[in-house]
């Protein structure tokens, strides 16, 4: 049972910087690919970043590429979400998710509990 455990939210003023941290086990971390998601109340989910399973794959929404950069750590079994000049509309609850090699989009089949990240102008 593949587990993901999320820290590193916080609050921060505008054009700052956070990172994020999942950690993750329960299987072969190589096998999976990793996503970033966010939700603000009343809002659908949105994909933030993902990677490969190589960690040489990697997708960003539109809203934060250039700003935000996702890496993982195959010693670590972790990904990470650098996010930098940070806006208030970064804000929200930030989710790490994870779905097998070759799953179609979309198909993520687990979940951290998500960190909270805040965004002040």
């Amino acid at each position: 049972q593949v587990q993901l455990a999320e820290s590193g939210g916080g609050s921060v003023q505008a054009g700052g910087s956070l990172r994020l941290s999942c950690a993750f086990s329960g299987s072969s971390f190589i096998l999976w690919t990793m996503g970033w998601f966010r939700q603000t109340p009343g809002q659908e989910r949105e994909l933030v970043a993902a990677v490969d399973g190589s960690g040489r794959g990697k997708h960003y929404g539109d809203s934060v590429r250039g700003r935000f950069t996702i890496s993982r750590d195959s010693i670590k079994n972790t990904v990470y979400l650098q996010m930098n000049s940070l806006k208030p509309e970064d804000t929200a609850v930030y989710y790490c998710a994870a779905k097998p090699r070759g799953a179609g989009p979309g198909l993520y089949d687990y979940w951290g509990q998500g960190t909270q990240v805040t965004v002040s102008s």
